[in-house]
């Protein structure tokens, strides 16, 4: 899926950049022996330790001796599969045991749309940034539509145009009826939109975008990593857990 709206009104550090089913550059080929894990800390399992880092969200041991970085998009359909069928069986066979940690970096590849689910998907705490990513996933369907049915909206395009990211977010965020999803998840509408018009995580999460396709590893979604290294052609959980074993989570 290409890139169909204007993503200039991010912010200078965001450009037009391929979209879903991406994936570059070559993962390791030769087996790995099988890695140790870890203990969790005390009264606590892997699968509920959430740390914000520089880019992103890691979920697991942080120490991790294997490291997995997806660049995801929120309004990508690929992305969305792997959520829904690939999120779960991740956390409970491979980042319960401290082999494997787990980093989400969003990868604003559909422009305003992306900006406003990432917004609200991050507008709700470090703990429950998974919680609600999953939770996004599982609903992707329904916002989409609305997201398409959006997008035949000359009216409300013309109404957007050259305006401020946050006015665009928010525009697009009501639209696609994620601030009523984020308000029956316990965000409160006032903070919903308070996180649509924040300058400062707008800004930051298209430096993240910019930085990651300038980088030459990421030019799709989803796009992971082991480590700093991309995964090539790996965009589904059928495809990524071989990868995970030959790396020594078996």
């Amino acid at each position: 899926m290409r890139n169909i709206l204007a993503l200039a009104v991010l912010a200078p550090a965001l450009v037009a950049l391929a979209g879903c089913g991406g994936g570059s550059g070559g993962g390791n080929a030769t087996e790995a022996a099988p890695v140790a894990g870890a203990q969790a800390p005390a009264g606590k399992q892997w699968t509920e330790v959430v740390e914000k880092t520089a880019e992103g969200y890691r979920l697991g041991n942080p120490n991790a001796p294997i490291k997995l970085v997806e660049y995801g998009s929120r309004t990508c359909p690929t992305c969305g599969a792997f959520g829904r069928e690939g999120m779960k069986p991740l956390e409970d066979n491979y980042v319960s045991t401290g082999k494997v940690s787990y980093e989400f970096r969003e990868f604003m590849v559909h422009g305003p749309p992306d900006l406003a689910a990432s917004l609200l998907g991050t507008c709700v705490g470090t703990d429950a940034f998974f919680v609600i990513l999953e939770q996004m996933y599982q609903n992707q369907l329904s916002y989409l539509e609305k997201q398409e049915a959006a997008i035949g909206d000359k009216a409300f395009l013309a109404s957007l145009e050259g305006k401020p990211p946050a006015v665009v977010a928010t525009g697009w965020a009501e639209k696609m009826g994620l601030i009523d999803f984020i308000k029956q998840r316990g965000v409160p509408e006032a903070k919903a939109r308070a996180c649509l018009s924040d300058t400062k995580a707008i800004d930051a999460l298209a430096k993240i975008t910019g930085d990651a396709g300038n980088s030459g590893k990421v030019n799709g979604t989803p796009t992971f990593l082991l480590g700093d290294k991309p995964v090539d052609g790996v965009v589904s959980w059928s495809q990524l857990e071989p990868v995970l074993k030959n790396a020594g989570a078996r």
